[in-house]
This record gives C-alpha cells, structure tokens and sequence, in this order.
C-alpha cells in the first residue's frame, strides 16, 4: 500500500496542473450539491415546521396561503379586511383561544411591510416558546395613541433609522415615492434580531392604520373616515387579520368548522405548518430541477476525472512498464490509478466545503433580507457527510477505464526508449 501511495503522490505532483482542475471542478460539484440539499432542507423547515408562534390566522374570505403569506411572512398582499367584531368575538367568547392580536397592513416604507397591532404583540406574543420580541436598550414599545413605531432589525440594517428618527409611510405594499403619507412616526424602539420575518417590519398602533390620512374603513359596509382626534366607533373598525395562538389543536378544528365551513365572512388558516407545506408540494417541481442540475455538475465532474487521468496514461507508460520489470503486479498499477481518481475525488470534496459555505453564505443574506428567515451554514445535513463519500466512490469507480488500460501496458513494447 505504501508503494501505491507514493506512486500516486508522485503522479499528483507530476501533474498538478490538471490535477488542480480537477479538483476545483469536483469542488463546485460537491458545494453545489450540499448547498441545494441544504437550502432546501431548512427552507422548507423555516416555512412549515419552524416554531411560528401563532397557530392559525383568520382573515378575509379567499386563499389560506395568501393570507399566511401575507401575515406570518409578510411577502403577499392581503386578500381583504374583516370586522373588528369578529376580533373582539375571538378574544372574549372563545374559551380556547389563548391570544388574539389584530394586525392591519396596507402601507410601507422604504419596501419594508408597516403592520398595525396592539401593545400586547411585545407584552403577551411570544414567537418562540419562552421568548417574547425584545428591544435593544434605550428603546421602548409604542404607545397606543401616540405616532410611534418600533422597527425589526432588518430594517433598520436597511434604512438606516436608528432610535428617535421620524419617518412617513407610504400607501401600498410595495415602495411609491408618490404615495406619501403626511403623518410622521418617532422610531421609539428597535427589535433585537429574532431571525423571523419579523425583522423585516415596522410596527405602528393599529390606531395609526386607522386614521391614516387616505385610509377609509369599512366595517359596517358603509365607507368611514375617521377623525384626527374623536373615537372611532367599533362598528366601523376592521383589520387584515386575527393571529390566534390557541390552547389546543381541538380548537382550531372547531374554528374551522365554525368559520371555513358555515361561515361565509371570512377564512381560517389552521395549522399554518400544513398550508405552507401545500406551497412547497405544489412548487416541488422547482427543488427537484435543482436537485438534477446538481447530479448532472457531479457525473460532469466524474467525466473531468476519467479524463484528466485516461489523458495522462500515454505519457506514463513507460513509467507502468518499468514498475511491471521491477516486480510490481498488474492489479498494484491497477490499484494505483484507482486510488488516485479517488485521492482527487476526496480533494476536491474538501475543498468542496469552502464552495458550500460561499454559496450558502451569500444565499442566506438574499433569504435573510426578503424573508427573514436565517439560514445556517452549521446546521448539519445527511447531504454534508453523504455528498463526500459519494464524490469519493465516484472518483474511484471514474479511475476504473484509465486503470485498465494502464493495467494493460505491454511491457516489453514500452521498456524500449523512445526514439
């Protein structure tokens, strides 16, 4: 075995140059492949199993997708407005609902989603079990009443608004600099990062929503402007949304009797995991694409190794024929050319992590700033371990042409000197 080893330590070296190649293009091969099995894997992950903090939306008669989207991460636009009614009737009369946060959307500013809700989102809501939105010090919630915003840190990064700095929203969820509001926000505080979507908002008094200058409200079916100062009756209010976290999932299916199936006002989302997860079947076509060009960018990188080594074998049948006259066997020359396509194999998945952390690296910030969602270049995958070994198996089985024909050399014919 020693032998063989520096047979193919001395070929490497001998050939460096292609042999670098080669490395470099299994590398790509293998980075490539464990970051679309990794993406994949916690992408799917962070959109139907991740811990949401909220067990079901209800919103407007329409697409339980959509309204997920447009609420829990915030990347669509709001099918419709329901009655405030229908808010305060699952905060007080339903036993089973443990909280009801009401968010109303519509607005912007810089792109980034401005949501209207009540103190109790940093009070009561807590988006991971135990932990609560926390702001960075010196900040502090908003005020109901007051024009106060308190901001994620996503957009903060992005904006540039730090702590007392005034803003204008702008109408729509997408970025207009025609559609300014006059009304002006004091940033009173700034969210610690919490890696969810929610870095990516900024949160006003649903008050603010309300009485925004343009803003009509609609929740006895007749148009209503609210007033700078006066109370706005309760009839006339309405919101996006309810986020519900409820005490059992017994009670989400009796709300989904009651509201999806002889309701006709509006739509429950429950459980949020199973409606993203719809999405996710349904575009399953896209992953498996990427899974193909993956496979193909590793077979075209086997094909690179055949070839690297198959072209070197002309040259090296002198060397072949001489190791064969000093007593080597043929299965030793032909273990030697089998063990260096696996020795550039495993080289090249080494190098291969640095490839997976570059992709991953840069495809976790685009994630990161349109969705909120971190990616983690840590998290440990099967694909991480299996992608390796496979490149290595490859790279063998790929030095298995070259190695016969090497195995093959006829000795006396190459002993001679060229002329």
């Amino acid at each position: 075995m020693r032998g063989i080893l520096l047979i193919v330590r001395r070929s490497l070296r001998q050939h460096l140059f292609s042999t670098t190649i080669t490395v470099l293009s299994i590398a790509l091969a293998s980075g490539l492949t464990m970051s679309v099995f990794s993406i994949q894997s916690q992408s799917r992950e962070a959109f139907t199993g991740g811990d949401l903090g909220f067990d079901a939306v209800v919103g407007a008669r329409g697409s339980q997708l959509q309204l997920v989207l447009n609420t829990v991460f915030h990347l669509e636009t709001s099918p419709g407005n329901i009655p405030w009614t229908l808010y305060t009737e699952l905060r007080d009369k339903y036993p089973g609902v443990e909280l009801a946060i009401p968010y109303a959307t519509g607005d912007n500013y810089m792109g980034n989603r401005i949501v209207g809700s009540t103190p109790e989102i940093f009070t009561k809501f807590e988006y991971k079990k135990g932990r609560k939105y926390a702001i960075l010090e010196g900040g502090r919630p908003f005020d109901e009443g007051y024009a106060e915003a308190v901001i994620g840190s996503v957009v903060s990064e992005q904006t540039g608004l730090k702590l007392g700095d005034t803003f204008n929203p702008f109408h729509g969820i997408y970025f207009d600099p025609n559609a300014r509001h006059p009304e002006e926000y004091t940033v009173v505080g700034i969210m610690d990062t919490t890696n969810t979507p929610s870095d990516r908002v900024i949160w006003i008094p649903i008050e603010g929503i309300f009485r925004m200058t343009g803003h009509v409200l609609r929740g006895t079916g007749e148009q209503f402007t609210a007033d700078a100062v006066a109370a706005i009756p309760d009839a006339h209010k309405e919101v996006s949304a309810v986020m519900l976290k409820l005490k059992s999932p017994q009670v989400g299916w009796q709300l989904d009797q009651m509201i999806n199936k002889q309701g006709k006002v509006a739509t429950l989302a429950h459980p949020i995991g199973t409606v993203m997860l719809d999405l996710f079947n349904k575009v399953g076509w896209v992953n498996r694409i990427l899974e193909l060009v993956a496979y193909l960018v590793v077979f075209v990188s086997a094909a690179a190794i055949t070839a690297s080594i198959y072209n070197t074998i002309n040259e090296r049948k002198r060397e072949f024929a001489i190791l064969r006259a000093l007593g080597a066997r043929r299965r030793t020359v032909f273990s030697a050319i089998v063990v260096e396509s696996a020795c550039i194999a495993a080289l090249g998945s080494l190098c291969g992590f640095v490839c997976y952390g570059a992709i991953l690296l840069v495809a976790a910030q685009v994630v990161r700033q349109q969705t909120g969602v971190v990616l983690n270049a840590t998290t440990l995958h099967p694909s991480l371990y299996l992608t390796p070994l496979g490149m290595v198996l490859l790279g063998a089985l790929s030095g298995v042409i070259p190695a016969i024909r090497a195995y093959s050399t006829d000795v006396a014919e190459n002993l001679a000197p060229h002329s």
